[in-house]
Formats: structure tokens, C-alpha cells, sequence
């Protein structure tokens, strides 16, 4: 009994003292400092850490920033294919010519742009964290000793307050919007939903020890337009609710992700669509028309990537959400990856997996710019608003722009993109005269 006693007290503590310094302030919109002292210290022990890492090496070498798109291995010619086949074909077909098309294969194979940007970004030091090289911890007895108070407070102290602190802000989402979704249409309804949002989100974020930077924002999205942002992790549409409300689209799902989805959509008019819906293209486009067409909704939050990318490059937009008419508001994210890694890889580890790996880093620290609205010019068709719309988040958020389809992480090339290639490349070799 006392063991039992005691255990309750400790428990009764923990909770007051997690309500009393965490929640409270969140749902308040305050701050004690706490996070604050919390990333200072943080910052001074990595700087700590990666000076020794310099100090240990044998022949420490100067640490040069790479670009993103970058690792070292083939330094490319960023000469037009047209015009190399123009310098190349010069004379009749040579054997050697085929020369150009291996060197091309070869670079594609160790260097693909596009695979790499669906695993985790390269840092310039270890971070202290096991994503990165394990073995920098044995360069030094001190640096040793560090790594693993890092991971006793990660694992025994950050992990049991994050999950504590997850699972208040879920429950007291799923209580509040059902709660406020049993009133009536109207302000009242509307406002107190948008309270129980952003007080959840709040929490959330704190589960995450985020440290998030909102930039410009005069130019938050407004009711009745669209949000289109880059997307990294699902923790994405946290971020932004944490300083304002928007209406999601997604898919229905089950479990507790369900069980959600029916709670909020009681309070919110949030857009769920079943599996067989979300392959009705007319019907998707038709269900958000209807929605940017009230102007008192709350503005639609889409992600028109449709996957997570490593946070380094921003790949093509689907033009669906360009269709829909009414004003865009583009924002561009960009998280930090020195405190932990928030890109979300689908294809290599469940939602749980990355949830951990999340809840066990250091803290989530990202910066939020919220662009001019854009609206789709009269000479414009969908494809090329889209494009406009995405060169602006990646200027923004200093990420690399690529065209490629991020459906690539999970599906081959489309045969009709190779057949365009290679109509593309024999209409080179007529043109230079290479063929008849």
C-alpha cells in the first residue's frame, strides 16, 4: 500500500507540475522562459560538442556547407542536354558518342535528385543524436560522458513529459470539439471551436519542445482562400494551426487518427473524404469550390506536394488545388535540422516509429514565412500557377525547386514520361543532323 501511495503522490506531483508550468501557460499563449532556458543551454552544449568533434579529429578539415543537391561524389555540367548533343554530334555517329548517355546514367545513379530527397538531410555536425554518426562519441572521454546524459534525459525525463503532454493536448482535442459540436451553427460555435484549436495545438507543440518562428504575419491566410505550403512531416498542419485555424483536407482514416477526423469535423468544417472519393477528381474539386465559396469558413489548408519531402527541396504541386478558384496563400516552412530531423520518411518507418524518433530528439525548431496572397492570372492555366506559386516557397525558404512528381517515392516513372524523352532526343538528333 505504501509502495502504491507513493507512487500516486509522485504521479499527483507530475501531473500539477506539467498543468501548473506547461499547459496552463500554452493554453494562455504565455511563455515562462522555460523553453527559452531549455534552447540555450541546448545551443551552448552543441556548440561544446562540435568544438571538441574539431579539437578530437586527427586532422580536423575545414567543415565546407554543401548544397542540397550535392554530396560530393560527380561534379556536374549544368549545360542543356539539347545543346551537348548539338556540340556532340558534330560529324556522322561515332561509337563513342554512347560515352555521353553512360556518364549521364552514372551521375543519375550515384547522385539522384529525386530519391534523395526522401531520406534525411546531411548535417555539418553531430547533433548528439544516433541519426547521425554513433561513433563521434568515442572520440573524446567528455564528449562521451555528454552523449549519454543526453540520452538518460531524452529518453527518461523529455519522452515520459512529451507523451504525458501529447496525450492532454489529443484528449482535450477530441473532448472540446465534440463538446462544441453539439451547439448550434453559428459565432458562437465558430469561435469557440477556433479557442479549442488553437489551445490544443498549442499544447501539442509543446509536446514537440517547439521552438517555431512566424515571419510577415500580415499576410496569414484569410477565411474564404486556400493555405498551400511545402510539406516535410504530418506534425506540418500542427505547426501552422499553432498560430491560427485553418479547415484540413485529407482522407478519412481509422483508429485514433479517426476517431479524431469525427470529432473536429463536428466543431469544424473540416473537408474528410473516403478512399474512393479521393480518386473522384470532379468530386474533390467540387466539394472545395463549395467551401472557398463561403467566405465565413476558415481558409482550406492543402499540401500539394501529396508527400513529404526531406526538407531541402520543394517538389512538384498537383494543379488540383489550383483549379479551385479564389486566392492562395502561400507559406514556406523550413525546419531546423541541428535538433532533430521532423521529415517524416513513409516508406521506411510507421507513424509510431517516427513519432518516437521525433518525441526522443532534441526539440523541433523551424521557421514559418507567410507570402503575399496570389491569384491566378486571366493567360495562366492551373500548371503554371502552380509553378509560380511554388518557385515563391522555394525562394522563400532557400529550398532547391524540382520538377519531378513526389509520387516517385513509391511508384516508377510513368511509361508515357520515358516515350516524351525519347521523342524529345530523336527530335534533337534530327534537328542536328545526326540521323538522315
Amino acid at each position: 500500500m505504501e509502495v502504491v501511495w507513493a507512487v500516486g503522490q509522485v504521479g499527483a506531483v507530475w501531473m500539477a507540475a506539467v498543468l501548473g508550468l506547461i499547459v496552463l501557460p500554452s493554453a494562455l499563449g504565455i511563455s515562462l522562459g522555460i523553453s527559452e532556458a531549455y534552447m540555450w543551454v541546448l545551443v551552448k552544449t552543441l556548440e561544446w560538442a562540435t568544438i571538441r568533434l574539431q579539437k578530437g579529429a586527427k586532422k580536423p578539415q575545414p567543415q565546407v556547407p554543401r548544397t542540397p543537391t550535392a554530396n560530393g561524389f560527380v561534379e556536374r555540367d549544368e549545360t542543356p542536354m539539347e545543346k551537348e548533343i548539338a556540340l556532340l554530334h558534330r560529324a556522322d555517329f561515332e561509337f563513342s558518342h554512347i560515352f555521353y548517355f553512360c556518364r549521364k546514367g552514372f551521375e543519375a545513379i550515384v547522385e539522384d535528385e529525386v530519391t534523395q530527397r526522401f531520406s534525411s538531410e546531411e548535417l555539418l555536425s553531430w547533433n548528439l543524436l544516433t541519426r547521425t554518426n554513433v561513433n563521434f562519441h568515442y572520440i573524446s572521454l567528455r564528449l562521451t560522458v555528454v552523449w549519454v546524459i543526453g540520452v538518460v534525459v531524452r529518453y527518461c525525463f523529455l519522452l515520459p513529459l512529451r507523451f504525458t503532454l501529447a496525450a492532454i493536448g489529443i484528449t482535450s482535442m477530441i473532448v472540446g470539439t465534440t463538446v462544441v459540436g453539439q451547439l448550434p451553427n453559428g459565432s458562437v460555435k465558430n469561435y469557440l471551436s477556433e479557442v479549442v484549436h488553437l489551445t490544443c495545438s498549442r499544447i501539442l507543440v509543446r509536446a514537440l519542445s517547439g521552438t517555431i518562428h512566424y515571419h510577415n504575419k500580415e499576410n496569414r491566410p484569410q477565411k474564404g482562400g486556400i493555405c498551400v505550403a511545402n510539406h516535410t512531416s504530418p506534425i506540418d498542419a500542427i505547426i501552422l494551426t499553432n498560430d491560427g485555424c485553418y479547415a484540413m483536407v485529407g482522407q478519412v482514416h481509422g483508429g485514433l487518427m479517426g476517431i479524431i477526423q469525427r470529432a473536429t469535423v463536428k466543431a469544424c468544417p473540416h473537408v474528410w473524404f473516403e478512399r474512393s472519393e479521393m480518386k473522384d477528381r470532379h468530386l474533390v474539386t467540387k466539394r472545395l469550390r463549395e467551401h472557398v465559396a463561403d467566405k465565413s469558413k476558415l481558409p482550406i489548408l492543402i499540401f500539394p506536394e501529396g508527400t513529404c519531402i526531406n526538407n531541402t527541396s520543394v517538389m512538384m504541386f498537383k494543379k488540383g488545388s489550383f483549379e479551385i478558384g479564389g486566392t492562395i496563400y502561400p507559406v514556406a516552412i523550413k525546419y531546423d535540422p541541428q535538433f532533430g530531423d521532423a521529415f517524416w520518411n513513409s516508406s521506411k518507418y510507421n507513424i509510431v516509429s517516427y513519432l518516437l524518433r521525433i518525441m526522443t530528439s532534441w526539440a523541433i525548431v523551424c521557421n514559418v514565412w507567410y507570402l503575399p496572397p496570389m491569384v491566378r492570372k486571366e493567360d495562366e492555366d492551373a500548371v503554371q500557377f502552380a509553378n509560380r506559386v511554388r518557385s515563391a516557397i522555394a525562394r522563400q525558404g532557400g529550398l532547391t525547386e524540382l520538377p519531378w512528381d513526389g509520387g516517385l517515392k513509391r511508384a516508377k516513372v510513368k511509361d508515357t514520361f520515358k516515350e516524351e524523352q525519347q521523342k524529345n532526343y530523336s527530335k534533337m538528333l534530327v534537328r542536328n543532323g545526326s540521323v538522315g
